[in-house]
C-alpha cells in the first residue's frame, strides 16, 4: 500500500515521539525528529531519519516555538506534522501555521481545535446536539468586572456548591479552583484566571458543578473527510490525582452494552457536530446514578491511547496518518467501531513517572542507573528511556507507560501484577510504589472503588496514611543499610506491609524466598534504597 506521505515531522519528544516514528516507519514513511539541547542524544532523535535542533532545553525556547517547528518541517522536506500530545498539540494557532505553510497537520483541523478546544464552545455544542453536559455556566465569568459580582454569585448559587472554577482553554487541572461557599468565589476566579492565562495564554474561566463521587470515562473517536465519525470504545481514567491521570483501562469496568452504546452515540454526535476529521477523545463523568455528563473534547492523541489500540486491534497513529492523507476510515477502524460496545478483552495502562508518591508526587529528575522492563505475553512498554539516561527537570516526568492486555479484567490484573514484579528502576524515585499499592486495594481490584477523588482522599489525604508511608520508607531503607553493612540478617526490625507485619531478612534468603522488607517496601514506600 502506498504510504500517505513520504516524510513526516514529529513535533514532540520522549515516548510519544518514538511511538509515532515507529508507526511512520512501519508505513514506509521517513520521520524527522526535533530536539532541544537536553534531548540531543535522546532515543527519538536516534530513531529518526533526520533531526533538527529547536533550541535550549526550556520548552518555551524549543518545543513550544511554532516558528521553529514549522521551519524545521519545511527545511527537512516533511509533508506533514504530527504533534503527539502536550506541547503544541491542541493549539489551533500551531495547526493553522502548519496549514498555512502548505503542510498537513496530522490531527483535527485548526477550526475544529478552536471549536472544541474552548470548553465553553464545546459545552454549547453538546447542548445543541442533546448531550447532557456538567451543569454550569455557558459564558465566561466576568473576572475583571466588580460590577458583575452579584450576577456571578447568583450564577454560582444556581450551579450549586461545591463548584469548580475552570479554565475555558487547556486542561490538566490548571486554572481550576474548588469553591465550597460563595465567599470563596471572588478569590478563586482571580487565581484561576491568572493561572489559566499563564499556562494557556487565555484567562477565560467559567463555573461548573462538582460531581462527586464520579468516574472519568472517555470515548475514542475517529472521523474522516466524508463526515463519518465512529467510536472505537471507551476508557476508564478514574484513578487520577489532582486531575492528572495515573491508571487507565479499556473497556470501562461494569458498563452494560446498552450503556456503552448510549455513551458512544453521544460522543459520535459531538464529533459530527464539530466536523471532526482525524482523532479526538470525548470525556465524560459517570455518576453513581448511572448518568453520563459531558466534560470536554481533547482534539489530539491521548497518552492512554494504547489500551484502546489493544482492545480494538487497531493502530490509532497509523489510522491518523491515513486520515490526514485524505483516506476514509479503514475497514479495520469500521470493524473495531462495530464491535466496540461488545468488547472481548481488557487492557490496563500504568503511567510510571519520575515522581515520589511518598512526598505528594514531587518530581524526581536525575539519572537512571538501572532499567529493567517487563516482557512476555500481553505486555507492552512505551518508553524512550534507557539505563544511563538523565530525566530532565524541564519536561513532564512521565518516563514510561506499562500496558497489559488479556482476555478479561481479572486476567489483566494478574498479568499487571506479574509485570510490575519484573520491573526495576534505579537511581531515581518513581511512582512504582503507588502502582504496586493500588494492586492491593480491594476497591480497585473489584472496580467498586473507582472514583476521580480516591487518590486525593486515600493516598494524599489521611495523616495516618502519610505516616505509614514514611515509616515504611524508613524501615525499608534501614534494613537495606543494615544488610549492606553486615552482609547478614538485619535483626528484628519490623514494619507493617499490606499483608501485615514483616521482618527484615537477608537480601538472599537461604530458602530462596523474597525478603519480606523488600516486598513491603515496594508496596508502601520506595524502590530506590540507600547505598
Amino acid at each position: 500500500m502506498t504510504p500517505p506521505f513520504n516524510r513526516i515531522l514529529v513535533a514532540n519528544r520522549g515516548e510519544i515521539a518514538l511511538r509515532i516514528i515507529r508507526a511512520a516507519h512501519e508505513m514506509g514513511m521517513q520521520a524527522v525528529a526535533v530536539y532541544s539541547d537536553a534531548d540531543a542524544t535522546a532515543a527519538h532523535v536516534r530513531a529518526a531519519d533526520a533531526a533538527v535542533r529547536l533550541g535550549p532545553a526550556a520548552p518555551a525556547e524549543s518545543y513550544l516555538r511554532i516558528d521553529a517547528v514549522v521551519s524545521a518541517a519545511l527545511e527537512s522536506g516533511a509533508q506533514a506534522v504530527h504533534p503527539g500530545y502536550g506541547f503544541l498539540s491542541e493549539r489551533a494557532g500551531f495547526a493553522r501555521a502548519v496549514e498555512d505553510a502548505g503542510l498537513v497537520f496530522v490531527g483535527p483541523s485548526a477550526a475544529t481545535i478552536s471549536a472544541l478546544g474552548d470548553k465553553l464552545a464545546a459545552r454549547r455544542t453538546a447542548r445543541a446536539v442533546d448531550v447532557p453536559h456538567v451543569p454550569g455556566t455557558l459564558a465566561p465569568a466576568p473576572v475583571d468586572r466588580p460590577d458583575q459580582l452579584e450576577a456571578v454569585l447568583a450564577a454560582a448559587e444556581a450551579v450549586g456548591f461545591p463548584l469548580l472554577v475552570k479554565a475555558a482553554a487547556g486542561g490538566g487541572g490548571r486554572g481550576m479552583r474548588r469553591v465550597m461557599a460563595a465567599n470563596e468565589l471572588p478569590a478563586a476566579l482571580i487565581a484561576g484566571s491568572r493561572e489559566a492565562a499563564a499556562a494557556f495564554g487565555d484567562g477565560t474561566v467559567y463555573l461548573e458543578r462538582e460531581i462527586m463521587p464520579a468516574r472519568h470515562i472517555e470515548v475514542q473517536l475517529l472521523g474522516d473527510s466524508t463526515g463519518q465519525v465512529v467510536a472505537l470504545g471507551e476508557r476508564d481514567c478514574s484513578t487520577q490525582r489532582r486531575h492528572q491521570k495515573l491508571i487507565e483501562e479499556a473497556p470501562a469496568p461494569g458498563l452494560t452494552e446498552t450503556e456503552r452504546r448510549r455513551l458512544h452515540a453521544m460522543a459520535v454526535r459531538l464529533g459530527i457536530a464539530a466536523g471532526l476529521q482525524n482523532a479526538a477523545t470525548a470525556e465524560f463523568l459517570y455518576d453513581r446514578d448511572g448518568r453520563f455528563w459531558f466534560l470536554e473534547v481533547n482534539t489530539r492523541l491521548q497518552v492512554e491511547h494504547p489500551v484502546t489500540e489493544l482492545v480494538a486491534g487497531l493502530d490509532i497513529v497509523q489510522e491518523q496518518f491515513r486520515l490526514a492523507g485524505g483516506a476514509p476510515l479503514s475497514p479495520g477502524a469500521l470493524a473495531a467501531a462495530d464491535r466496540a460496545a461488545r468488547p472481548t478483552s481488557h487492557a490496563i495502562e500504568l503511567r510510571i513517572s519520575a515522581e515520589d508518591p511518598a512526598r505528594v508526587f514531587a518530581p524526581t529528575p536525575g539519572r537512571i542507573t538501572r532499567w529493567v522492563m517487563p516482557a512476555g505475553p500481553g505486555v507492552r512498554v512505551d518508553t524512550a528511556v534507557e539505563a544511563g539516561d538523565r530525566i530532565p527537570a524541564e519536561y513532564d516526568p512521565l518516563i514510561c507507560k506499562l500496558i497489559v492486555h488479556a482476555a478479561d479484567r481479572p486476567a489483566a490484573l494478574g498479568r499487571l501484577r506479574r509485570a510490575l514484579d519484573e520491573t526495576e528502576i534505579g537511581g531515581i524515585q518513581t511512582t512504582l510504589p503507588f502502582h504496586r499499592a493500588m494492586l492491593a486495594q480491594p476497591g480497585f481490584l473489584d472496580a467498586t472503588g473507582l472514583s476521580t477523588t480516591w487518590v486525593d482522599a486515600h493516598w494524599d489525604g489521611p495523616a495516618s496514611r502519610a505516616r505509614a508511608v514514611r515509616v515504611a520508607s524508613l524501615a525499608a531503607g534501614l534494613a537495606e543499610l543494615g544488610e549492606a553493612a553486615t552482609g547478614e540478617q538485619g535483626g528484628s526490625l519490623s514494619l507493617a506491609g499490606p499483608d501485615g507485619p514483616h521482618h527484615a531478612a537477608d537480601p538472599a534468603n537461604r530458602d530462596g524466598s523474597v525478603p519480606a522488607w523488600r516486598t513491603a517496601g515496594r508496596a508502601l514506600a520506595t524502590d530506590r534504597w540507600p547505598g
